[in-house]
C-alpha cells in the first residue's frame, strides 16, 4: 500500500509561489508510476476542493479552474515524488493541500496566503 507525505507548505504573501512536494513510499518506482496522482485542497469552512491531477507518465495534467494557468503539477517517477508548482497565490488558495494515488492520501502540508 503506498504512502504519501506532503511537504513544501509555508506562509506566503499574495502574488507569491510555492512548490509542494508527495513523496511515496511501500511501493517500488514501477508501482508508482502506474498511478495517476491528484492534489486537493481543504480550507477552513470549505468542502475538499480538486486542484489538479497528472497521469500514470506525467504526460497530461488536468487543473481546477481556480487554478489553471497559476499551477503546474510534474512528476518524477524515479524519484516516486509528485510536484505542484504555485505561482501567482491568492488569498483563496489558503488551505491544507493533500495528494491522494489509488485509495490513499498524505496527511496533507498547510498553505496560508496572507500579507
Amino acid at each position: 500500500q503506498v504512502q504519501l507525505v506532503e511537504s513544501g507548505g509555508d506562509l506566503v504573501q499574495p502574488g507569491g509561489s510555492l512548490k509542494l512536494s508527495c513523496v511515496a513510499s511501500g511501493v517500488s518506482a514501477l508501482m508508482f508510476s502506474s498511478l495517476g496522482i491528484k492534489w486537493v485542497r481543504q480550507a477552513p469552512g470549505r468542502e475538499l476542493e480538486w486542484v489538479g491531477s497528472i497521469s500514470s507518465s506525467g504526460m497530461q495534467a488536468a487543473y481546477a479552474d481556480s487554478v489553471r494557468g497559476r499551477f503546474t503539477v510534474s512528476r518524477d517517477n524515479a524519484k516516486m515524488t509528485v510536484y505542484l508548482q504555485m505561482n501567482s497565490l491568492k488569498y483563496d488558495d489558503t488551505a491544507v493541500y493533500l495528494c491522494k494515488g489509488g485509495n490513499n492520501r498524505g496527511q496533507g502540508t498547510q498553505v496560508t496566503v496572507s500579507s
